[in-house]
């Protein structure tokens, strides 16, 4: 079993607590609704970076079972907290609705695609139809909230506190670039040597 280097270790989780001081020091509200999303792409571009311009970041990252990196995405369980915050009326319909239920069946599906005993060209199909899936589904609830909050929908404005601050400053960073990476590997295995 691959260890996680101890300088990527600490950079996770310097990156968590920075997360959740911002969230609770309510540095999101305090930006135009719009730049959350500036935020989320910036992060998102500094993961990339990282695993594309540093050697080690990237054995790392290509050494984990490519079922563990789709493993993170059962956080997208979430969807469930975006439906019960859209029942309150405190997340808008255009984004809760179909980013919630988008989220839950990408995470649903992930748990068959990692865990399911299934021959390794048809384990790589199916990583690939469910990348697929959740790349466009991420992308979706991404440009879902971009819009409304160009809109100036008071209810985007839950995306700015703490526990779904964390979704543009932390997770969802690590969703799409994790996304990026199980391309570029299913890619890259499916090369015959």
């Amino acid at each position: 079993m691959n260890s996680t280097p101890l300088a990527i270790r600490i950079a996770i989780w310097l990156w968590l607590i920075a997360a959740l001081y911002a969230g609770n020091a309510s540095l999101l509200q305090r930006l135009p609704m719009p730049a959350v999303q500036g935020v989320l792409f910036a992060l998102t571009a500094i993961c990339l970076l990282l695993y594309f311009k540093t050697r080690r970041v990237r054995l790392w990252a290509d050494s984990l079972d490519i079922r563990a990196i789709a493993l993170l995405h059962v956080t997208r369980f979430v969807g469930f907290y975006f439906l019960l915050l859209y029942r309150r009326g405190e997340l808008p319909y255009a984004f809760a609705v179909p980013g919630g239920w988008g989220d839950i069946i990408v995470a649903t599906l992930a748990l068959p695609v990692c865990l399911l005993p299934m021959a390794d060209g048809t384990r790589r199909r199916a990583l690939t139809i469910w990348n697929v899936i959740g790349f466009v589904d991420i992308m979706a609830v991404v440009i879902s909230a971009g819009r409304l909050g160009w809109q100036g929908d008071p209810q985007m404005r839950a995306l700015t506190y703490l526990p779904l601050s964390l979704l543009p400053t932390f997770l969802v960073p690590l969703i799409i670039s994790t996304h990026w990476i199980i391309f570029l590997r299913l890619r890259r295995e499916s090369v015959p040597t």
